[in-house]
């Protein structure tokens, strides 16, 4: 029999359709090391080549990686769909995956609240920005997720779990604790700024708010892109410039006098919500997690 295993599957299939070993390592949470390996793995096995790997950046099937793929594509999803079917035992494995603001604070109260009804389940939080998240409940890596970005309504079902609005932060210095208080907007075209990765549900909620204001991202000027919250507020109160966050986010820094934030007006909000795909086949477990998530809303 072919010394084949599902896990060397996995990562060719999910290599393949990101067209990518490194965005295959972070979909999958592996090393990009292992993710080679597990190919070299696959076609020593198979005694052939693939992917080409001669572009600097993409990686494409070579004929025989376009002949496997659906039977490989086949076997993965086959097998998700019988570990779900599989009775649960004792100790069952929590998945979630959140985008950075709810993994601060929202996500880890929900867990902590549901570990106390549900003392036997284990749990594992996996975080990336609202378009990672939503990778990865299309990849099955995660079974709900928590983002504060709509992105795909046809594919996925949003829950509404709790309202947070945009601020604008700035070094809490003389000089802005002299500006009156909606003067957000202006500094915020004026003074370099400090901004969340592209794909971040902040930044696209960012964007969708200039657009209200007929302003073009473009009229910023972006001095930095950070993927960390963390370090976005300790730049902006060391007066690096002045970023959009979340008023959660800052809260704890605007009380102990570090951050001064600008209210930025009509639309300048979102949800944060509970995803899940609307065809997920979840679990008893994760029905519990699921209703319990919705119940907590509803409050």
């Amino acid at each position: 029999m072919l010394d084949i295993n599902l896990k060397q599957l996995e990562v060719f299939v999910t290599a393949a359709e990101y067209g990518s070993f490194t965005r295959a390592a972070d979909v999958l949470y592996l090393s990009q090391s292992t993710v080679s390996s597990h190919i070299r793995g696959l076609e020593e096995t198979l005694g052939s080549t693939l992917f080409d790997r001669s572009a600097k950046r993409k990686v494409a099937l070579t004929e025989t990686g376009e002949r496997i793929y659906p039977t490989a594509r086949e076997i993965v999803d086959r097998c998700r769909v019988l570990q779900k079917a599989l009775p649960e035992t004792v100790g069952a494995m929590l998945t979630v995956g959140a985008s950075t603001v709810p993994a601060q604070d929202l996500v880890p109260r929900l867990l902590a609240d549901f570990a106390r009804q549900r003392p036997d389940c284990q749990f594992l939080l996996r975080r990336g920005d609202s378009a990672k998240v939503h990778e990865m409940l299309r990849g099955g890596q995660i079974a709900v997720g928590f983002v504060g970005m709509r992105m795909d309504e046809k594919t996925f079902r949003y829950v509404p779990l709790q309202e947070d609005h945009l601020v604008l932060a700035a070094e809490n210095s003389p000089r802005i604790q002299a500006l009156p208080a909606d003067a957000g907007l202006e500094l915020l075209l004026r003074e370099p700024v400090v901004a969340r990765e592209t794909y971040s549900g902040t930044w696209l909620e960012t964007e969708k708010w200039l657009r209200s204001q007929d302003i073009p991202s473009e009229n910023l000027h972006i001095l930095a892109r950070m993927e960390n919250p963390d370090a976005i507020r300790r730049a902006v109160s060391q007066g690096m410039g002045v970023s959009v966050l979340s008023s959660l986010v800052v809260r704890e820094d605007v009380a102990a006098g570090r951050l001064r934030t600008f209210e930025l007006g009509q639309g300048a909000w979102r949800q944060i919500c509970m995803v899940l795909p609307k065809k997920a086949q979840l679990t008893a477990t994760q029905k519990a997690f699921v209703n319990f998530v919705q119940q907590c809303a509803a409050l």
